[in-house]
């Protein structure tokens, strides 16, 4: 047996050895080669006739197969669209240069124009082998590549994917050879210089016209029409009509400028494509100067953030937003920003998400009705808990920003943690004040002695309880001011937040303070004990409420997980309330069901489950998910688009969803005006949806935009009506 172990072992190193050895051959390594999605098939292949040596042909490129009727583009990719992607990551020793760009099609679009590739494309990379590369030991080299394309076909869609292969360095890799070959002849070829070439600039036009003349072209082409493309992006008007002729073997062309033009080039790289009687392309190139003077461009527009690419990279979530350097407010504006935050802040009071929390401050109140001392010393412990944990809450969020932490305000209820948390508190004090514990039976008697002789100390606690749950229910008052305070210095910015708390508590510093205000309040007496048990079902609407937004967060096993840890809580505090010898042994057997329960589901309470991959194509009075390569595609189609920036931990946004937005009025209005609905979730942390939060001038939601071709966004107020939407849209 030894002996027939010796020789299987033996065996298997010599077909390892002949496996990479064997010529024409790559593996894969842990990851793939092939990265399927609806819309295209993508694979890195290799091509290495002579194997990895110096001087030697080698190739690598991604071949894209697109679904019918989809497209990606080219390194122009006309008047909309992104040109394809490539991050390599090669052992010491390898470079890879630049993509060798097949001919591509226009692409028309209404009455623009794109530049892509449709049905199956290779796009091959030199590969450039230095002298003193080594291989592995056993001869593999390991390739990955990082690539991002955008595919579109009157949706536009941001795709992405890593690829890995693994090639033997010292054997040919030719299985995709003739792919190859007809990739790198389908590559515009370079025009021979000629005395007959030339680009000038006529500036008689309103925007000015570029007067082609190209010689030296094949005989088989004269006579051809021929469509013309450059390489500089936003140069030409890519969908406008424009006039070519030839004046024997010279071709002529006269192409507009675009009236957005920004770029100056002093030579412009072009290509001229033919299509062949067989549907396929072919293409010449040149690089000519550019004769004449340019007309003045338009000038440039700083690109939202958003907008700039559809694709945040790897370390996106951690970019840091863009801003300019804080400056101080003028004071007239100062000052207008500190009643506003004060009025908001009082405001807050009334939002459903607080409430529970007023109601048992409001019944800590009612029971020292009689103690005007202490009604006074729980009304400072309140409005100092408010005031210091919304400005400790705002100065953590001016330190993740700076950090480079892509969050705006309420990005605590986008952690599935803090949301599971603020669950478990909202049901041990509804369970308190429904009377299934007093805490004297729950914690020791000691412990809970001292806390009945501070009830400061738990007015103050409230006081951080209102803030935690009334945070994510600012924007509807707070939503243009709370984008104008992080422009500002911290000092400026954290003293508009503390009058925000301010605000916040000043009901019940009047109420503590005030004696005839105190009147108000009722006299302690038996209706308390009723009031104090109806008083809990607010509190579990908020568990309720909460729960949901976890399900947002972590899916369905998120919730089902917290519910089983909720119940095994409130088993464990009945059973320590419980009177007489049954209460340890019932109380050690919940508590080792909780902590059993929380070893096991613990992990998917606080798990985030990524968002669900969905189709982007905007249906007929339907909602699509909102992406910026999505906002700007249907823009460039002509069409109006609506944003809503939402939450599932938002309280306002989802009464405007219900109430306004899916009602069937707005929706007829929505499809009447043929407006595409985007709506931005910002339930999770989005590094895309802040920073378009950013450049609108908010940092929190609900936002409501209207985006009309050729216009500034219109932004709707935070709480929408029917009439709001309808007005907007018919507006100029």
């Amino acid at each position: 047996m030894p002996g027939l172990r010796r020789g299987l072992t033996g065996l298997a190193a010599l077909l390892a050895l002949w496996a990479v050895q064997t010529p024409g051959a790559y593996a894969q390594l842990p990851g793939t080669a092939t990265v399927t999605t609806p819309h295209v098939t993508a694979e890195l292949q290799a091509y290495a006739p002579q194997g990895l040596q110096p001087q030697a042909p080698l190739w690598l490129g991604l071949r894209i197969e697109h679904q019918p009727g989809w497209h990606t583009y080219w390194k122009n990719a006309g008047d909309s669209g992104l040109p394809t992607e490539f991050e390599w990551r090669l052992p010491a020793g390898l470079s890879a240069g630049p993509i060798a760009w097949p001919v591509p099609r226009k692409i028309p679009v209404g009455p623009l124009a794109n530049y892509g590739y449709e049905d199956t494309v290779l796009l091959p990379v030199p590969l450039t082998v230095d002298a003193g590369f080594q291989p592995s030991p056993l001869g593999t080299v390991d390739i990955r590549l990082h690539a991002r394309w955008l595919v579109c076909r009157v949706e536009c869609i941001p795709e992405e994917g890593d690829f890995s292969l693994r090639l033997n360095a010292r054997s040919s890799t030719a299985i995709h050879g003739a792919a190859f070959e007809a990739a790198l002849a389908s590559q515009p070829r370079d025009l021979p210089a000629h005395p007959g070439q030339r680009v000038a600039i006529d500036p008689a036009a309103p925007a000015g016209t570029l007067d082609i003349a190209l010689a030296g072209l094949p005989p088989a082409w004269q006579g051809q029409r021929l469509e013309f493309l450059t390489e500089t992006p936003e140069l030409i008007e890519t969908g406008a009509e424009w006039q070519q002729h030839w004046q024997g073997d010279q071709w002529l062309a006269r192409v507009p400028l675009s009236a957005y033009r920004q770029a100056s080039p002093d030579t412009l790289p072009l290509v001229v494509t033919l299509t062949a009687a067989d549907g396929g392309l072919q293409g010449w190139r040149a690089e000519l100067p550019i004769q004449g003077a340019w007309p003045a461009a338009v000038a440039p527009v700083a690109a939202a953030p958003a907008t700039a690419s559809p694709w945040p990279r790897p370390d996106a979530a951690q970019d840091p937003l863009p801003a300019g350097p804080a400056s101080p407010a003028s004071w007239p504006a100062y000052l207008a920003a500190l009643v506003g935050a004060l009025l908001g802040g009082l405001l807050l009071n009334v939002m459903p998400c607080v409430f529970p929390v007023l109601a048992i401050k409001a019944m800590g109140m009612a029971a020292h009705a009689g103690d005007r001392p202490a009604q006074r010393r729980a009304g400072l412990a309140y409005a100092a808990g408010v005031i210091l944990s919304l400005t400790a809450l705002a100065a953590l969020l001016l330190s993740l920003r700076a950090a480079g932490q892509a969050v705006g305000w309420g990005f605590q209820l986008q952690s599935p943690g803090v949301v599971a948390g603020l669950a478990a508190l909202f049901t041990v004090l509804g369970l308190q004040m429904a009377g299934l514990f007093q805490t004297g039976s729950v914690l020791p008697s000691s412990l809970a002695t001292r806390q009945l002789r501070h009830p400061t100390l738990n007015a103050g606690l409230s006081g951080v309880l209102a803030v935690a749950v009334a945070s994510p229910c600012t924007a509807p008052f707070m939503g243009a001011s709370l984008g104008y305070t992080l422009t500002l210095p911290a000092g400026q910015t954290l003293l508009l937040f503390a009058t925000m708390g301010l605000g916040l508590a000043l009901p019940f510093l009047i109420l503590s303070w005030v004696p005839r205000a105190a009147g108000w309040l009722p006299r302690p007496g038996p209706w308390m004990e009723n009031l104090r048990q109806l008083m809990a079902f607010p509190l579990f609407g908020t568990v309720v409420w909460l729960v949901w937004v976890l399900g947002q967060l972590g899916g369905g096993d998120s919730v089902a997980a917290l519910l089983a840890l909720l119940v095994a809580l409130a088993m464990l505090l009945w059973s320590l309330g419980r009177p007489g010898r049954l209460r340890l042994p019932l109380a050690a057997f919940s508590l080792a069901v909780l902590l059993a329960l929380a070893w096991l589901v613990g992990p998917t309470v606080v798990r985030e489950e990524a968002p669900a991959t969905a189709s982007t194509q905007v249906p007929a009075g339907g909602w699509a998910p909102w992406s910026p390569a999505q906002e700007q595609a249907l823009l460039d189609q002509g069409r109006t688009v609506f944003v809503d920036y939402t939450a599932a931990w938002c309280i306002t946004c989802q009464f405007n969803k219900k109430t306004v937005l899916d009602d069937a009025e707005v929706q007829a209005i929505f499809q009447r005006r043929n407006v595409a609905l985007l709506r931005a979730d910002w339930t999770r942390r989005d590094a895309a949806i802040t920073a378009a939060l950013a450049s609108l001038g908010r940092n929190g939601v609900p936002v409501y935009v209207l985006h009309k071709p050729g216009r500034p966004p219109h932004l709707l107020p935070e709480i929408l009506s029917t009439n709001t939407i309808s007005q907007a849209l018919a507006a100029d």
